[in-house]
Protein backbone atom coordinates (compact mmCIF):
# COMPACT_ATOMS: atom_id res chain seq x y z
CA UNK A 1 0.00 0.00 0.00
CA UNK A 2 1.41 3.28 -0.92
CA UNK A 3 1.42 5.07 2.68
CA UNK A 4 3.40 8.11 2.20
CA UNK A 5 0.98 8.83 -1.18
CA UNK A 6 -1.85 8.48 0.52
CA UNK A 7 -0.56 10.93 3.01
CA UNK A 8 0.64 13.55 0.11
CA UNK A 9 -2.34 12.78 -1.41
CA UNK A 10 -4.77 13.22 1.36
CA UNK A 11 -3.00 16.74 1.56
CA UNK A 12 -3.35 17.78 -1.24
CA UNK A 13 -7.39 17.06 -1.33
CA UNK A 14 -7.80 18.88 1.98
CA UNK A 15 -6.16 21.84 0.97
CA UNK A 16 -7.79 22.10 -2.60
CA UNK A 17 -11.17 21.39 -0.51
CA UNK A 18 -10.47 24.67 2.24
CA UNK A 19 -9.33 26.95 -0.88
CA UNK A 20 -11.67 29.15 -3.01
CA UNK A 21 -11.83 30.03 -6.54
CA UNK A 22 -9.17 32.66 -7.17
CA UNK A 23 -10.44 36.22 -7.81
CA UNK A 24 -7.97 36.47 -11.20
CA UNK A 25 -8.83 40.10 -11.44
CA UNK A 26 -8.89 41.31 -8.11
CA UNK A 27 -5.54 38.81 -7.47
CA UNK A 28 -4.15 41.30 -10.13
CA UNK A 29 -4.54 44.58 -8.94
CA UNK A 30 -2.90 43.28 -5.24
CA UNK A 31 0.06 42.14 -7.09
CA UNK A 32 0.32 45.37 -8.80
CA UNK A 33 0.11 47.24 -5.40
CA UNK A 34 2.68 45.22 -3.68
CA UNK A 35 5.26 45.93 -6.94
CA UNK A 36 5.46 49.29 -6.51
CA UNK A 37 4.93 49.66 -2.96
CA UNK A 38 8.02 47.26 -3.01
CA UNK A 39 10.03 48.92 -5.37
CA UNK A 40 8.73 52.66 -4.58
CA UNK A 41 12.28 53.68 -3.56
CA UNK A 42 14.40 51.99 -5.93
CA UNK A 43 16.04 54.13 -8.34
CA UNK A 44 13.39 52.93 -11.34
CA UNK A 45 10.76 53.96 -8.75
CA UNK A 46 11.59 57.15 -7.77
CA UNK A 47 12.31 58.05 -11.48
CA UNK A 48 9.09 57.01 -12.53
CA UNK A 49 7.72 58.53 -9.31
CA UNK A 50 6.06 55.25 -7.67
CA UNK A 51 4.42 57.45 -4.93
CA UNK A 52 2.61 59.32 -7.00
CA UNK A 53 1.37 56.26 -9.21
CA UNK A 54 -0.23 54.35 -5.42
CA UNK A 55 -2.14 57.40 -4.77
CA UNK A 56 -4.11 57.34 -7.85
CA UNK A 57 -7.46 56.75 -8.21
CA UNK A 58 -7.09 53.71 -10.73
CA UNK A 59 -3.40 52.39 -10.46
CA UNK A 60 -3.82 50.49 -13.65
CA UNK A 61 -4.31 53.16 -15.76
CA UNK A 62 -2.21 55.22 -14.24
CA UNK A 63 0.89 52.75 -14.46
CA UNK A 64 0.00 52.04 -17.87
CA UNK A 65 0.06 55.81 -18.72
CA UNK A 66 3.21 56.80 -17.22
CA UNK A 67 5.72 53.87 -17.47
CA UNK A 68 6.82 53.01 -20.67
CA UNK A 69 7.20 49.45 -22.57
CA UNK A 70 10.84 47.91 -22.32
CA UNK A 71 11.93 45.48 -24.39
CA UNK A 72 15.52 43.39 -22.72
CA UNK A 73 17.70 45.44 -24.98
CA UNK A 74 16.11 49.16 -23.25
CA UNK A 75 16.07 48.05 -19.65
CA UNK A 76 19.33 46.26 -20.01
CA UNK A 77 20.74 49.46 -21.58
CA UNK A 78 19.01 51.68 -19.17
CA UNK A 79 18.56 49.99 -15.90
CA UNK A 80 20.04 45.88 -15.85
CA UNK A 81 23.38 47.35 -16.62
CA UNK A 82 23.45 49.19 -13.58
CA UNK A 83 23.34 45.33 -11.55
CA UNK A 84 26.11 44.42 -13.29
CA UNK A 85 28.60 47.25 -12.11
CA UNK A 86 27.49 46.51 -9.09
CA UNK A 87 24.70 49.17 -8.07
CA UNK A 88 21.78 47.96 -5.76
CA UNK A 89 17.98 49.34 -5.74
CA UNK A 90 17.72 49.76 -9.43
CA UNK A 91 14.97 48.13 -10.44
CA UNK A 92 14.26 45.78 -7.44
CA UNK A 93 15.10 46.46 -3.95
CA UNK A 94 18.81 44.64 -3.23
CA UNK A 95 20.78 43.29 -5.53
CA UNK A 96 19.69 39.72 -8.25
CA UNK A 97 21.04 36.71 -6.31
CA UNK A 98 21.11 35.50 -9.95
CA UNK A 99 21.16 35.93 -13.76
CA UNK A 100 19.42 34.21 -15.89
CA UNK A 101 21.26 33.49 -19.02
CA UNK A 102 18.82 33.31 -21.94
CA UNK A 103 19.98 33.71 -25.93
CA UNK A 104 16.59 32.66 -26.55
CA UNK A 105 16.11 31.30 -30.38
CA UNK A 106 17.54 34.08 -32.04
CA UNK A 107 20.35 35.83 -30.74
CA UNK A 108 23.85 34.70 -30.12
CA UNK A 109 24.89 36.63 -27.32
CA UNK A 110 23.10 35.85 -23.95
CA UNK A 111 20.98 37.98 -22.07
CA UNK A 112 21.71 37.87 -18.59
CA UNK A 113 18.05 38.99 -16.70
CA UNK A 114 18.13 39.43 -13.03
CA UNK A 115 16.44 36.62 -10.85
CA UNK A 116 16.14 38.06 -7.59
CA UNK A 117 15.18 36.10 -4.09
CA UNK A 118 11.58 37.24 -4.15
CA UNK A 119 11.96 35.20 -8.21
CA UNK A 120 13.01 32.44 -6.47
CA UNK A 121 10.34 32.11 -4.08
CA UNK A 122 7.26 33.21 -6.38
CA UNK A 123 8.28 30.01 -8.76
CA UNK A 124 8.65 28.11 -5.57
CA UNK A 125 5.00 28.77 -4.80
CA UNK A 126 3.93 28.11 -8.41
CA UNK A 127 5.39 24.61 -8.42
CA UNK A 128 3.73 24.14 -5.06
CA UNK A 129 0.53 25.38 -7.12
CA UNK A 130 1.11 23.14 -9.62
CA UNK A 131 1.55 20.13 -7.51
CA UNK A 132 -1.75 20.86 -5.66
CA UNK A 133 -3.24 20.84 -9.15
CA UNK A 134 -2.30 17.53 -9.69
CA UNK A 135 -5.28 16.63 -8.07
CA UNK A 136 -7.70 17.23 -10.63
CA UNK A 137 -5.57 14.76 -12.60
CA UNK A 138 -7.43 11.85 -11.09
CA UNK A 139 -3.53 10.30 -10.14
CA UNK A 140 -3.19 7.62 -8.48
CA UNK A 141 -1.48 7.41 -4.10
CA UNK A 142 1.67 5.35 -5.58
CA UNK A 143 2.42 8.15 -8.12
CA UNK A 144 2.94 10.35 -5.47
CA UNK A 145 6.09 8.15 -4.26
CA UNK A 146 7.99 7.57 -8.00
CA UNK A 147 11.13 9.73 -9.27
CA UNK A 148 11.04 12.77 -11.34
CA UNK A 149 12.87 13.16 -14.20
CA UNK A 150 13.98 16.76 -14.71
CA UNK A 151 16.18 17.58 -17.42
CA UNK A 152 16.41 21.07 -17.68
CA UNK A 153 20.55 23.23 -18.02
CA UNK A 154 23.46 22.65 -15.65
CA UNK A 155 23.10 23.40 -12.08
CA UNK A 156 26.58 23.78 -12.10
CA UNK A 157 26.08 28.07 -12.30
CA UNK A 158 29.11 30.33 -12.77
CA UNK A 159 29.59 32.58 -10.55
CA UNK A 160 30.51 36.50 -11.59
CA UNK A 161 30.93 39.04 -9.63
CA UNK A 162 28.75 39.50 -6.58
CA UNK A 163 25.87 37.10 -8.52
CA UNK A 164 25.79 33.61 -10.12
CA UNK A 165 24.49 33.24 -13.77
CA UNK A 166 23.08 30.17 -15.51
CA UNK A 167 19.47 29.35 -17.50
CA UNK A 168 16.87 29.42 -15.17
CA UNK A 169 15.51 26.06 -15.59
CA UNK A 170 19.28 25.08 -13.68
CA UNK A 171 18.98 28.23 -11.38
CA UNK A 172 15.30 26.51 -10.51
CA UNK A 173 16.76 23.12 -10.17
CA UNK A 174 19.97 24.02 -8.05
CA UNK A 175 17.07 25.84 -5.51
CA UNK A 176 14.81 22.47 -5.47
CA UNK A 177 14.09 22.18 -1.74
CA UNK A 178 15.97 19.84 0.55
CA UNK A 179 12.25 17.90 0.94
CA UNK A 180 12.24 16.95 -2.27
CA UNK A 181 15.97 16.17 -3.38
CA UNK A 182 14.97 12.21 -2.49
CA UNK A 183 12.67 12.45 -5.78
CA UNK A 184 14.83 14.53 -8.10
CA UNK A 185 16.56 12.75 -10.88
CA UNK A 186 19.50 12.63 -12.49
CA UNK A 187 20.32 13.57 -9.32
CA UNK A 188 22.97 16.61 -7.84
CA UNK A 189 25.72 15.13 -9.39
CA UNK A 190 24.64 14.47 -12.97
CA UNK A 191 22.49 17.44 -12.93
CA UNK A 192 25.80 20.17 -13.01
CA UNK A 193 27.26 17.95 -15.91
CA UNK A 194 27.46 20.94 -18.39
CA UNK A 195 27.88 19.12 -22.12
CA UNK A 196 24.19 18.26 -22.53
CA UNK A 197 25.17 14.50 -24.61
CA UNK A 198 27.70 13.60 -21.62
CA UNK A 199 24.52 14.76 -19.24
CA UNK A 200 22.31 11.99 -21.21
CA UNK A 201 24.81 9.38 -21.39
CA UNK A 202 24.74 9.06 -17.32
CA UNK A 203 21.21 9.17 -17.59
CA UNK A 204 21.48 6.56 -20.08
CA UNK A 205 23.92 4.64 -17.76
CA UNK A 206 21.71 5.07 -14.38
CA UNK A 207 18.20 4.50 -16.17
CA UNK A 208 17.37 1.24 -14.38
CA UNK A 209 18.54 2.21 -11.07
CA UNK A 210 15.23 4.90 -11.04
CA UNK A 211 11.48 4.44 -10.46
CA UNK A 212 10.30 7.63 -12.47
CA UNK A 213 7.10 8.93 -12.51
CA UNK A 214 6.99 11.69 -14.00
CA UNK A 215 9.40 13.94 -16.67
CA UNK A 216 9.98 17.77 -16.97
CA UNK A 217 11.24 19.52 -19.73
CA UNK A 218 11.69 20.66 -23.26
CA UNK A 219 9.66 18.13 -25.64
CA UNK A 220 12.54 18.25 -28.10
CA UNK A 221 15.46 17.68 -25.47
CA UNK A 222 12.91 15.11 -23.42
CA UNK A 223 12.47 13.16 -26.67
CA UNK A 224 16.49 13.06 -27.49
CA UNK A 225 17.04 11.80 -24.04
CA UNK A 226 14.00 8.81 -24.17
CA UNK A 227 14.89 7.86 -27.88
CA UNK A 228 18.85 7.38 -26.13
CA UNK A 229 17.60 5.50 -23.14
CA UNK A 230 15.58 2.90 -25.36
CA UNK A 231 18.35 2.65 -27.62
CA UNK A 232 20.86 1.62 -25.11
CA UNK A 233 18.83 -0.48 -23.46
CA UNK A 234 17.13 -2.20 -26.44
CA UNK A 235 13.69 -1.18 -25.50
CA UNK A 236 10.58 -0.93 -27.85
CA UNK A 237 9.00 2.00 -25.62
CA UNK A 238 10.15 4.05 -22.30
CA UNK A 239 7.99 2.28 -20.04
CA UNK A 240 9.44 -1.39 -20.57
CA UNK A 241 12.02 0.62 -18.27
CA UNK A 242 9.77 3.23 -16.56
CA UNK A 243 6.76 1.66 -16.17
CA UNK A 244 5.52 4.11 -13.50
CA UNK A 245 5.54 6.75 -15.82
CA UNK A 246 2.56 8.29 -15.62
CA UNK A 247 2.76 12.41 -15.82
CA UNK A 248 5.31 14.71 -18.28
CA UNK A 249 5.56 18.25 -17.42
CA UNK A 250 5.88 20.36 -20.68
CA UNK A 251 7.39 23.39 -21.31
CA UNK A 252 9.14 26.25 -23.41
CA UNK A 253 7.54 25.69 -26.60
CA UNK A 254 4.59 24.61 -27.31
CA UNK A 255 3.46 20.81 -27.42
CA UNK A 256 1.57 20.01 -30.24
CA UNK A 257 4.24 19.93 -33.00
CA UNK A 258 6.34 17.34 -30.68
CA UNK A 259 2.61 15.03 -29.42
CA UNK A 260 2.70 12.66 -31.87
CA UNK A 261 6.42 11.87 -31.87
CA UNK A 262 6.60 11.90 -28.06
CA UNK A 263 3.56 9.40 -27.81
CA UNK A 264 4.92 7.43 -30.34
CA UNK A 265 8.09 6.67 -27.43
CA UNK A 266 5.48 5.22 -24.98
CA UNK A 267 4.03 2.05 -23.81
CA UNK A 268 0.92 3.55 -22.58
CA UNK A 269 -1.04 6.92 -22.34
CA UNK A 270 0.57 9.76 -20.34
CA UNK A 271 -0.70 12.88 -18.99
CA UNK A 272 0.73 15.80 -20.37
CA UNK A 273 0.35 18.73 -18.54
CA UNK A 274 1.81 22.10 -20.41
CA UNK A 275 3.57 25.00 -18.17
CA UNK A 276 4.82 28.19 -19.18
CA UNK A 277 8.50 29.01 -17.31
CA UNK A 278 10.28 31.69 -18.82
CA UNK A 279 13.49 33.13 -17.75
CA UNK A 280 11.72 36.34 -16.21
CA UNK A 281 9.72 34.08 -14.63
CA UNK A 282 6.41 31.19 -13.81
CA UNK A 283 4.53 32.62 -16.13
CA UNK A 284 1.06 29.81 -15.87
CA UNK A 285 0.42 26.23 -14.93
CA UNK A 286 -2.14 23.74 -17.39
CA UNK A 287 -4.68 23.18 -13.79
CA UNK A 288 -7.35 21.00 -15.38
CA UNK A 289 -7.18 17.68 -17.05
CA UNK A 290 -10.31 18.84 -19.56
CA UNK A 291 -8.16 21.75 -21.19
CA UNK A 292 -4.60 21.87 -22.24
CA UNK A 293 -4.69 25.51 -21.75
CA UNK A 294 -2.75 26.97 -18.92
CA UNK A 295 -3.78 28.95 -15.87
CA UNK A 296 -1.87 32.69 -15.38
CA UNK A 297 -0.39 32.49 -12.19
CA UNK A 298 -1.91 35.65 -11.39
CA UNK A 299 -1.36 36.19 -7.49
CA UNK A 300 2.60 35.68 -7.04
CA UNK A 301 5.04 38.26 -8.22
CA UNK A 302 4.18 39.06 -11.83
CA UNK A 303 1.63 41.83 -12.94
CA UNK A 304 -0.16 40.67 -16.51
CA UNK A 305 -0.77 43.35 -19.16
CA UNK A 306 -1.87 42.76 -22.62
CA UNK A 307 -1.26 44.56 -26.59
CA UNK A 308 -3.87 43.44 -29.19
CA UNK A 309 -1.25 41.72 -31.69
CA UNK A 310 -1.82 43.49 -34.50
CA UNK A 311 0.75 44.46 -37.52
CA UNK A 312 0.36 48.01 -37.08
CA UNK A 313 1.13 47.84 -33.48
CA UNK A 314 4.76 45.66 -34.13
CA UNK A 315 8.04 46.83 -35.21
CA UNK A 316 10.13 45.07 -37.45
CA UNK A 317 12.13 43.89 -35.05
CA UNK A 318 9.68 42.05 -32.88
CA UNK A 319 9.49 45.45 -30.33
CA UNK A 320 6.18 47.53 -30.07
CA UNK A 321 5.15 50.61 -30.71
CA UNK A 322 5.27 53.37 -27.71
CA UNK A 323 1.65 53.67 -28.46
CA UNK A 324 0.75 50.71 -29.21
CA UNK A 325 -2.72 50.64 -26.48
CA UNK A 326 -2.73 47.75 -23.45
CA UNK A 327 -5.52 46.19 -21.51
CA UNK A 328 -5.49 44.47 -18.17
CA UNK A 329 -6.76 40.84 -17.27
CA UNK A 330 -10.47 42.57 -16.50
CA UNK A 331 -10.76 43.62 -20.35
CA UNK A 332 -9.51 40.29 -22.09
CA UNK A 333 -11.85 38.76 -24.41
CA UNK A 334 -11.33 35.08 -26.03
CA UNK A 335 -9.74 34.11 -29.95
CA UNK A 336 -8.17 37.17 -30.14
CA UNK A 337 -4.25 37.44 -29.74
CA UNK A 338 -2.25 39.27 -27.41
CA UNK A 339 1.54 40.55 -26.93
CA UNK A 340 2.04 39.70 -23.59
CA UNK A 341 3.97 42.50 -21.12
CA UNK A 342 4.94 41.41 -17.55
CA UNK A 343 6.24 43.48 -14.49
CA UNK A 344 7.91 41.44 -11.68
CA UNK A 345 9.46 41.00 -8.24
CA UNK A 346 12.40 40.57 -10.32
CA UNK A 347 12.40 44.06 -11.19
CA UNK A 348 11.25 43.74 -15.10
CA UNK A 349 8.41 46.42 -15.64
CA UNK A 350 6.49 46.57 -18.90
CA UNK A 351 8.21 44.19 -19.74
CA UNK A 352 8.30 42.43 -23.65
CA UNK A 353 8.87 39.01 -22.71
CA UNK A 354 8.55 38.81 -27.02
CA UNK A 355 5.82 36.04 -26.62
CA UNK A 356 2.03 36.23 -27.99
CA UNK A 357 -0.97 34.43 -26.36
CA UNK A 358 -4.80 34.02 -26.48
CA UNK A 359 -7.46 33.44 -23.78
CA UNK A 360 -9.22 30.05 -24.09
CA UNK A 361 -11.01 31.20 -21.14
CA UNK A 362 -11.16 34.24 -19.01
CA UNK A 363 -12.92 33.36 -15.90
CA UNK A 364 -10.18 31.11 -15.41
CA UNK A 365 -7.48 33.13 -16.62
CA UNK A 366 -6.81 30.17 -19.13
CA UNK A 367 -3.98 30.87 -22.11
CA UNK A 368 -2.42 29.15 -24.84
CA UNK A 369 0.58 30.50 -26.42
CA UNK A 370 0.69 31.47 -29.81
CA UNK A 371 3.81 32.48 -31.07
CA UNK A 372 6.93 34.67 -31.23
CA UNK A 373 6.54 38.70 -31.97
CA UNK A 374 9.67 38.28 -33.66
CA UNK A 375 8.18 34.73 -35.59
CA UNK A 376 5.54 36.82 -36.85
CA UNK A 377 5.91 36.26 -40.55
CA UNK A 378 4.01 39.21 -42.36
CA UNK A 379 5.96 39.48 -45.17
CA UNK A 380 3.81 41.13 -48.22
CA UNK A 381 0.84 40.64 -45.92
CA UNK A 382 0.75 37.14 -44.95
CA UNK A 383 0.53 37.61 -41.40
CA UNK A 384 1.88 33.94 -40.56
CA UNK A 385 1.85 33.37 -36.49
CA UNK A 386 3.62 30.25 -34.75
CA UNK A 387 0.11 28.17 -34.26
CA UNK A 388 -1.07 28.57 -37.55
CA UNK A 389 2.23 27.14 -38.16
CA UNK A 390 1.96 24.61 -35.96
CA UNK A 391 -1.63 23.71 -37.00
CA UNK A 392 -0.18 23.21 -40.50
CA UNK A 393 2.29 20.48 -39.53
CA UNK A 394 -0.22 18.35 -37.63
CA UNK A 395 -2.37 18.44 -41.38
CA UNK A 396 1.14 17.30 -42.80
CA UNK A 397 2.02 14.81 -40.18
CA UNK A 398 -1.97 13.03 -40.56
CA UNK A 399 -2.31 13.20 -44.19
CA UNK A 400 1.52 11.47 -44.97
CA UNK A 401 1.45 9.28 -42.17
CA UNK A 402 4.90 11.50 -40.87
CA UNK A 403 6.40 13.18 -37.53
CA UNK A 404 7.53 16.33 -38.13
CA UNK A 405 8.19 17.53 -34.50
CA UNK A 406 11.02 20.65 -36.33
CA UNK A 407 10.46 23.08 -39.05
CA UNK A 408 11.78 26.85 -39.74
CA UNK A 409 10.79 28.88 -41.86
CA UNK A 410 12.32 32.35 -43.68
CA UNK A 411 10.36 34.76 -46.77
CA UNK A 412 12.46 35.92 -49.49
CA UNK A 413 12.64 36.25 -53.12
CA UNK A 414 13.54 33.52 -55.08
CA UNK A 415 16.12 33.30 -58.56
CA UNK A 416 12.60 34.79 -60.11
CA UNK A 417 12.29 37.93 -58.09
CA UNK A 418 8.97 36.99 -56.57
CA UNK A 419 8.38 36.24 -53.11
CA UNK A 420 7.88 32.65 -51.31
CA UNK A 421 8.14 31.38 -48.19
CA UNK A 422 11.12 28.39 -47.91
CA UNK A 423 10.25 25.66 -45.70
CA UNK A 424 12.11 23.06 -44.47
CA UNK A 425 10.54 20.03 -42.21
CA UNK A 426 12.46 18.02 -39.76
CA UNK A 427 11.01 14.53 -41.01
CA UNK A 428 12.09 10.87 -41.96
CA UNK A 429 9.52 11.74 -45.01
CA UNK A 430 11.33 10.45 -48.22
CA UNK A 431 9.21 8.88 -50.46
CA UNK A 432 6.67 12.04 -50.88
CA UNK A 433 7.43 14.65 -53.90
CA UNK A 434 7.89 17.67 -52.25
CA UNK A 435 5.89 19.56 -54.67
CA UNK A 436 3.15 17.51 -53.40
CA UNK A 437 4.47 18.17 -49.49
CA UNK A 438 4.22 21.88 -51.09
CA UNK A 439 0.90 22.33 -52.34
CA UNK A 440 -0.38 20.28 -49.32
CA UNK A 441 0.95 22.99 -47.16
CA UNK A 442 0.28 25.86 -48.76
CA UNK A 443 -3.58 24.48 -48.97
CA UNK A 444 -3.38 24.08 -44.90
CA UNK A 445 -2.37 27.37 -44.61
CA UNK A 446 -5.05 29.21 -46.94
CA UNK A 447 -8.00 27.31 -45.05
CA UNK A 448 -6.37 28.22 -41.49
CA UNK A 449 -5.38 32.00 -42.72
CA UNK A 450 -7.37 33.86 -44.80
CA UNK A 451 -4.50 36.93 -44.79
CA UNK A 452 -2.55 34.20 -45.89
CA UNK A 453 -4.90 33.26 -48.60
CA UNK A 454 -5.35 36.91 -49.83
CA UNK A 455 -1.18 37.42 -49.71
CA UNK A 456 -1.39 34.21 -51.62
CA UNK A 457 -3.44 35.83 -54.10
CA UNK A 458 -1.08 38.91 -54.55
CA UNK A 459 2.24 39.33 -53.46
CA UNK A 460 2.90 35.96 -52.21
CA UNK A 461 4.21 33.57 -55.21
CA UNK A 462 4.00 30.13 -53.49
CA UNK A 463 5.83 27.61 -51.13
CA UNK A 464 9.17 25.80 -51.74
CA UNK A 465 9.62 22.76 -49.26
CA UNK A 466 12.67 21.14 -48.27
CA UNK A 467 12.63 17.90 -46.41
CA UNK A 468 15.42 17.20 -43.74
CA UNK A 469 16.58 14.64 -40.81
CA UNK A 470 15.66 16.29 -37.59
CA UNK A 471 18.98 15.81 -36.45
CA UNK A 472 19.73 18.68 -38.80
CA UNK A 473 18.09 20.96 -36.33
CA UNK A 474 19.61 19.30 -33.36
CA UNK A 475 23.08 19.71 -34.65
CA UNK A 476 22.69 23.11 -35.67
CA UNK A 477 21.57 23.87 -31.87
CA UNK A 478 24.81 21.83 -30.95
CA UNK A 479 26.67 24.06 -33.66
CA UNK A 480 25.57 27.19 -31.86
CA UNK A 481 26.26 26.07 -28.59
CA UNK A 482 22.53 25.92 -27.84
CA UNK A 483 21.69 22.10 -27.47
CA UNK A 484 19.08 21.37 -24.25
CA UNK A 485 18.26 23.19 -21.48
CA UNK A 486 16.07 26.41 -22.25
CA UNK A 487 16.70 26.15 -26.58
CA UNK A 488 14.10 26.44 -29.17
CA UNK A 489 14.86 26.16 -32.73
CA UNK A 490 14.27 29.46 -34.56
CA UNK A 491 10.18 28.77 -36.50
CA UNK A 492 10.97 31.68 -38.28
CA UNK A 493 14.55 32.96 -39.86
CA UNK A 494 15.45 36.30 -41.39
CA UNK A 495 17.62 36.35 -44.66
CA UNK A 496 20.61 36.77 -43.13
CA UNK A 497 20.17 33.74 -40.48
CA UNK A 498 18.85 31.40 -43.19
CA UNK A 499 21.42 31.91 -45.33
CA UNK A 500 23.84 30.49 -42.33
CA UNK A 501 21.68 27.66 -42.31
CA UNK A 502 21.38 26.40 -45.64
CA UNK A 503 25.39 26.44 -45.69
CA UNK A 504 25.36 24.64 -42.47
CA UNK A 505 22.94 22.37 -43.93
CA UNK A 506 25.49 22.24 -47.09
CA UNK A 507 28.50 21.48 -45.47
CA UNK A 508 27.39 18.92 -43.32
Amino acid sequence: MAIIGNIIKGVIDLKDALTAAPNHVENQKKVLKQLLETARNTQFGKYYNFEQLLASDNIPVAFSEMIPYFDYNQISAKWWNKLQKGESDVTWPGHATYFALSSGTTGKTSKRIPVTNDMIESIRQAGIKQVFALKNFDLPADFFEKEIMMLGSSTDLDKRNNHLEGEISGISASNIPFWFRGYYKPGEDIAKIEDWDERVQHIVKHANDWDIGALSGIPSWIELMLQEVIKHHNLNHIHEIWPNLQVYTSGGVAFGPYEKSFHALMGKPVTVIDTYLASEGYIATQVRPETDAMQLNTDNGIYFEFVPFKPEYINQDGSLQDDAPSINLSEVKTDQDYVLIISTVSGAWRYLIGDTIEFTDVEHAEIKITGRTKFFLNTVGSQLSVNKMDAAMKVLEQKFDTLIPEYTICARRGDDGEFYHFWYLGSELNDVDELVISETLDKALKDANKNYKVARSKALKGVKVKVVSPECFYNWNARNKKKGGQVKMERVMNEDKFLEWETFLNTH
